[in-house]
């Protein structure tokens, strides 16, 4: 029990931070991200950064408060978004499943037309081996634990509790 209770706080950033995204998915179907404005979904989905960044910094800050009683050094919060990382990583292929079947079916058929008539793919064939639920899936979860792990590590320079001199 007291393992659980460690981590007790990173899985509910975790669970918090893939609803978020889920939320965002269907933002973006909603405003014809995912088919009438398609051409410019490349550049709004990275947009997500942003509630992204904010999920990790609030974890971050409940881990130190609440766990650490507001005294949390570096390492500690690097293996804290760590875990929070790998727990988003973990999510994130049922988070993909819910957007490309539920939220979403018909991105990638229309995502994969789209790439073909712009060019970026000489076929569609070319076009569906990249735009899939499980390329996406995979993309998802090693996006979220590299970059999850970078955001933390660039966040606890500031959230860090610096030693008394």
């Amino acid at each position: 029990d007291r393992k659980m209770k460690n981590v007790k706080i990173e899985l509910k950033w975790a669970t918090l931070f893939t609803v978020v995204a889920l939320l965002w998915m269907v933002l973006e179907q909603r405003c014809g991200m995912h088919d009438k404005y398609i051409d410019y979904h490349m550049y709004y989905t990275n947009l997500f950064a942003i509630p992204a960044i904010a999920l990790i910094v609030m974890a971050l800050r409940n881990k130190k408060k609440d766990f650490y009683g507001g005294a949390m050094r570096y390492n500690q919060g690097l293996v804290s978004g760590t875990i929070l990382s790998v727990f988003i990583a973990l999510l994130s292929p049922i988070s993909q499943w819910i957007t490309s079947y539920v939220i979403t079916p018909a991105y990638f058929p229309n995502v994969i037309k789209r790439s073909v008539e712009l060019g970026y793919y000489s076929s569609i064939a070319e076009a569906e081996a990249f735009f899939n639920s499980k390329s996406y899936a995979i993309q998802g979860a090693v996006g979220a634990l590299v970059m999850g792990i970078i955001t933390t590590a660039i966040a606890m320079i500031f959230i860090r509790t610096r030693p008394m001199k």
